[in-house]
């Protein structure tokens, strides 16, 4: 699960290695749920678009399904195919590439081991189609810690924006567009109510990647010039272009790996997690050893946390492998009565440096730092909060609050610069400083005179002033956007003629 993959012409890559060429990021009118919504009406007057209710998903009959339960994932996945299937040749040049790559597919497939099952349980209790399972192949190699260059984040590839609209928690102490179950939950929502708008599955991957109201007009335009209103007919981004083509060719591998000289690791059709109640907050070390795992085990399953400490009033549960859940439920009890965090959280009551807060709180400025990220040379404004050493008086629980919205809040250090300027005729200490918006004790304090010194006319003097004024770098909103903004998903490039890929 460490691996860090190429994902070449599939998934978003990781900040490390930032995806080139993708569309640039499309701008959305104020009213854009209203007129994605008006202008699908206005292109297909005469489709009859499901709302919502199982009806909208349609499966296949269960009367076409094996009354045998399913060997493993995969074919629970390949009984659930509801979609049509798209053919042309962009599919082709994706089944090629992909199967060209069987390393690659079998690192990508054995990466989803740890979700793939959860993923599949609730597309189900959707009614969705399951080849929807297969989607984060396409995002994220099922890589929950993958951030696109567009700082899409998660296997879902969730923008900032959209993640809080979909109720992804985004703070100091998590990122809910990382987590396994808010993730899943958020994307299944926002593809549901994408197939409500257009009735189409295709047409809905195409808003997934590109924007519901950039297909909403693009479906316009179509309508208009009496052009066919199919996904593959649409004037498109090559990204969004080559979108479902890469979808449909990882169905097809799945559906038949041995025709495309593929091996698709075993996945027992099983929960591989288990989820588990936190009621006191707890250090990740400590989770870590109650469970007997190792810290990148538990970092896959609990991606959203970001600080080496589980806070229970934001963080009610963790997720286990399924035996670990067990072992960690025990040696919890075994620790009923002994502490279990050496962190908390502490609002800043002043914008202070990191040198005072770290005096006042009695810990290494280095770890505050570190522990924080912030950087040299930068403030912490009035009402941030900060993970600090518990002890003292802070050692207590965080509160719901702080757990649900503590942000980091950063200004540049104050930078003086050194004038000179020249008495005239009258002047005092008192006068200069009032002309300059600077304190009558620090202009006595630069020029080491005394306040009530007298000045002679041309006398020369030294002033200190701001370089430029603080400015709160970090401190994000959390508040929610009125409408969802366009979903960008930020793959590698695709090619721009269906001609085999080169590798990358």
């Amino acid at each position: 699960m460490g691996l860090t993959l190429f994902l070449g012409a599939c998934a978003t890559a990781p900040s490390t290695a930032p995806a080139l060429g993708s569309p640039k990021e499309q701008t959305q009118a104020p009213e854009t749920a209203v007129a994605v919504q008006a202008a699908q009406a206005e292109t297909s007057p005469d489709r009859n678009t499901p709302q919502t209710g199982e009806s909208v998903m349609g499966l296949k009959p269960r009367s076409q399904l094996a009354l045998t339960p399913p060997r493993d994932i995969w074919e629970r996945i390949r009984r659930g195919f509801a979609m049509p299937d798209l053919e042309n040749e962009l599919v082709r040049n994706r089944e090629q590439w992909y199967s060209g790559r069987p390393d690659y597919m079998l690192r990508m497939t054995e990466r989803s081991r740890p979700y793939l099952f959860h993923v599949v349980e609730e597309l189900e209790r959707r009614n969705m189609p399951t080849e929807l399972a297969l989607l984060p192949f396409i995002e994220s190699a099922f890589n929950p810690q993958a951030v696109s260059s567009a700082k899409a984040a998660g296997m879902w590839q969730f923008m900032p924006a959209t993640g809080k609209y979909f109720d992804l928690k985004q703070n100091l102490f998590r990122d809910d567009r990382r987590d396994v179950l808010e993730s899943t939950r958020a994307a299944l929502d926002y593809l549901q109510k994408l197939y409500a708008m257009f009735g189409d599955w295709h047409l809905a991957l195409a808003a997934y990647n590109w924007g519901e109201g950039s297909v909403g007009k693009a479906l316009a335009r179509n309508k208009a010039q009496g052009k066919p209103l199919s996904y593959s007919d649409l004037n498109m981004p090559n990204e969004t272009r080559y979108y479902v083509p890469k979808l449909q060719a990882v169905k097809n591998i799945v559906a038949q790996p041995e025709a495309f000289n593929t091996q698709l690791p075993l996945i027992q059709n099983h929960p591989y997690f288990k989820s588990v109640p936190i009621e006191r907050d707890i250090d990740v070390a400590v989770a870590v050893k109650l469970a007997a795992v190792s810290l990148a085990d538990f970092k896959a399953l609990n991606p959203s946390m970001r600080r080496p400490v589980i806070l229970a009033a934001g963080t009610p549960q963790i997720l286990l492998p399924w035996d670990n859940a067990t072992v960690f439920e025990r040696n919890l009890q075994a620790h009923a009565n002994k502490p279990l965090a050496t962190w908390t959280a502490w609002q800043a009551p002043k914008t202070m440096k990191p040198e005072e807060v770290a005096q006042q709180l009695g810990m290494p400025v280095e770890q505050l730092r570190s522990v924080n990220d912030i950087p040299l040379r930068m403030m912490i404004t009035a009402g941030s909060t900060l993970l600090v050493h518990r002890k003292g008086s802070l050692d207590s629980d965080v509160t719901e609050h702080l757990a649900d919205n503590g942000q980091l809040g950063l200004a540049p250090e104050m930078v003086l610069k050194r004038i000179a300027v020249k008495a005239r005729k009258g002047d005092s200490l008192a006068s200069l400083a009032a002309r300059h918006g600077v304190s009558e004790a620090n202009m006595a304090s630069w020029n080491k005179l005394k306040v009530n010194a007298r000045l002679t006319a041309g006398q020369t003097l030294t002033i200190l002033l701001p370089s430029q004024g603080a400015r709160r770098v970090t401190r994000p909103s959390t508040s929610k956007p009125e409408r969802p903004p366009v979903k960008r998903q930020a793959s590698q490039p695709s090619p721009k003629k269906p001609a085999p890929a080169k590798n990358k």
